[in-house]
């Protein structure tokens, strides 16, 4: 699935996007543990962020599926 990453979350991981491989049933609480061990500086920035799949957000016990698109937005102020 491809996972998109915005502001914070993109600055610690490096990248604006990547296509993970996650077994079929995976939550969204478990995919942010794959992130973070995977990407562990970024670690506080996808723990405070919200999740959208397919441009809904979505809970941490939703289970995502084959072809989601899937998206971390971190908090944003502006003014």
């Amino acid at each position: 699935m491809r996972v998109l990453f915005f502001a914070s979350v993109k600055d610690a991981i490096g990248a604006d996007q990547l296509n993970l491989e996650l077994p079929e049933g995976t939550s969204i609480a478990e995919m942010r543990d794959r992130l973070k061990g995977r990407f562990g500086r970024a670690a506080p920035h996808i723990d405070g962020s919200r999740v959208a799949v397919n441009a809904a957000f979505a809970e941490d016990p939703s289970v995502l599926k084959d072809g989601d698109e899937v998206a971390v937005i971190p908090p944003v102020s502006g003014g």
